[in-house]
């Protein structure tokens, strides 16, 4: 299965984000990506967090929303939407920071609502998205029919939940072949832990790594790290971009995933 991994550097402009988007979508699909992955925050980077308030959707319905699906159907694929903010249910001061799946149809498939919200404060740089973001609880995973006739079962992330190794072991004990890490690294964190942890994952869970990412300088000065990249279940990286909007492409094959768990059947022994 071809999957592409998008690399952007959203701004303050919600329309030219989705322009960017729109035209990087389109390139990954006219290379043969069946499953693409766009980045978090993929429509705003704003000038302060605050801002994902104002175009925070109700589940259902909004242009954001229906971005995703359209874009799917149009080019037929799988597309998962990185991350927009989808109004809460339960806090209506905050959003989720939540990543839809759309089916080559333009059916929704999925919802995963970010679990592990990211804070840093070094002197220098200050982040707590708890401020704005409301978190989820629920590990979510979807079954992804492929043209190379396999089903792939599929693990969604976001971003900070990278941190926690328990999420995906979850997802591995649930028999997933693929792992999303769609993010907005800090260049601050990026440069020496991003790599270091998506190829940990791919190693410990013996599965595919799909990791978009926002990369460059953006509207609000904020500097994120890029890097998206594709890692098999070896730990080896497939393909990956340093920095810059642009398409990281690399064909998954199963019978990789399946030979690396044969011959080192890892998750079989599992004591604890």
């Amino acid at each position: 299965m071809k999957v592409a991994v998008i690399q952007m550097v959203s701004g303050a402009d919600v329309a030219a984000n989705l322009q960017q988007a729109s035209a990087l979508l389109q390139s990954a699909a006219q290379a043969g990506a069946e499953l693409l992955v766009l980045p978090e925050y993929f429509c705003l980077m704003g000038q302060q967090d605050a801002d994902k308030l104002a175009i925070g959707e109700p589940e259902g319905q909004g242009p954001l929303q229906q971005f995703l699906a359209q874009t799917a159907q149009r080019l037929g694929v799988w597309l998962v939407g990185g991350t927009i903010p989808l109004q809460s249910a339960t806090d209506v001061a905050r959003v989720c920071n939540t990543s839809l799946v759309f089916s080559p149809q333009g059916l929704r498939m999925a919802r995963y609502d970010k679990i592990h919200l990211f804070r840093f404060d070094n002197g220098l740089e200050r982040y707590d998205e708890s401020v704005v973001l409301a978190p989820g609880s629920v590990p979510v995973s979807f079954d992804l029919p492929s043209k190379d006739g396999h089903t792939w079962r599929v693990g969604l992330s976001v971003c900070y939940d990278l941190r926690f190794p328990e999420l995906y072991r979850a997802y591995a004990t649930a028999g997933a072949h693929l792992l999303l890490v769609p993010s907005a690294f800090t260049y601050t964190t990026g440069q020496d832990h991003w790599e270091v942890l998506l190829r940990a994952r791919a190693i410990e869970n013996l599965a595919f790594v799909a990791a978009a990412a926002q990369g460059g300088l953006h509207d609000n000065q904020r500097r994120t790290w890029g890097h998206a990249m594709l890692v098999d279940p070896w730990g080896k990286v497939l393909a990956q971009r340093e920095d810059g909007a642009g398409v990281v492409l690399a064909e998954l094959d199963f019978a990789t995933l399946e030979a690396c768990r044969s011959r080192l059947p890892a998750l079989q022994h599992r004591v604890v």
